[in-house]
C-alpha cells in the first residue's frame, strides 16, 4: 500500500490517478545534460593536460546527475488523484504535503489546454470550490480531459447517492400516503397518480 492509498476512507476508491506531464522535466534534463557534457569535456581536457585535476573535474559530474535525479523524484511523487469522494493532490519525497477537495464542494472545473498541450496530451485544471482555498490549480497534468470528465462523473454520482439517502423515513410513509389520499379525495391527484406514488412509497418501506 502506497502513501495515498493509506489516506483513503472506508469504501473510498481511486478512480483515476495522474501526475504532471513529462514535458515539465524537459528543461531540467536539457540544462543538466548541458552541464554534464561540459564537465566531461573539461575533465578530459584537464586530464590530458595535468592528470590528477581531471579526476576532480570528473567528480563534479555528480552534481548535474544528482540535480536531475532530485527533480525526477519530485515529479514522480507529485500525484493528482480523483476518488469517488474527493480530489487529492499529494507531493513530497520524504515530507508529504497533501491537499484534498471534497467533490461536494466543487462548484466548477475549468480546463486550460494550448495547441501544443492538445498535441502532447497535457493541460491545466482549475478547480473552483466552496472551501477556504477557493481555487486549486493543477498545472500541466497528463490527460486533463479524462481527469476533468472523471471528476465530474464522480461528483454527479455522489450527488445521486446523496439524493437517494434523503428519501422519507419508513416511519413517515403511512402519513405521507394518508396525505396523498387526502389530495386524491380533493381531486388534486387522479386515482392513477395516487396509486403510482403510493406504490413508490411502499417500495421504500
Amino acid at each position: 500500500m502506497d502513501y495515498v492509498e493509506s489516506l483513503l476512507a472506508d469504501n473510498e476508491e481511486i478512480v483515476i490517478r495522474t501526475r504532471r506531464h513529462w514535458i515539465v522535466l524537459a528543461r531540467s534534463f536539457l540544462l543538466n545534460a548541458f552541464w554534464l557534457i561540459a564537465l566531461i569535456v573539461i575533465a578530459v581536457v584537464v586530464t590530458m593536460a595535468t592528470g590528477p585535476l581531471g579526476i576532480a573535474a570528473a567528480l563534479l559530474t555528480i552534481f548535474p546527475i544528482g540535480a536531475f535525479l532530485h527533480r525526477y523524484l519530485d515529479w514522480w511523487n507529485e500525484e493528482y488523484i480523483v476518488t469517488n469522494r474527493r480530489v487529492i493532490q499529494s507531493e513530497g519525497i520524504i515530507n508529504k504535503h497533501v491537499i484534498d477537495s471534497s467533490l461536494e464542494k466543487v462548484n466548477d472545473v475549468v480546463l486550460y489546454q494550448s495547441f501544443i498541450g492538445r498535441m502532447l496530451g497535457f493541460g491545466d485544471i482549475e478547480i473552483l470550490t466552496a472551501s477556504e482555498i477557493g481555487v486549486n490549480r493543477l498545472h500541466q497534468i497528463t490527460d486533463p480531459v479524462r481527469f476533468k470528465t472523471e471528476m465530474l462523473n464522480q461528483k454527479q454520482a455522489l450527488g445521486m447517492e446523496g439524493s437517494v439517502s434523503l428519501g422519507p423515513h419508513p416511519q413517515d410513509i403511512p402519513g405521507l400516503i394518508a396525505a396523498l389520499d387526502a389530495l386524491r379525495q380533493r381531486g388534486i391527484l387522479t386515482e392513477a397518480e395516487f396509486q403510482q406514488k403510493k406504490n413508490e412509497l411502499l417500495s421504500r418501506m
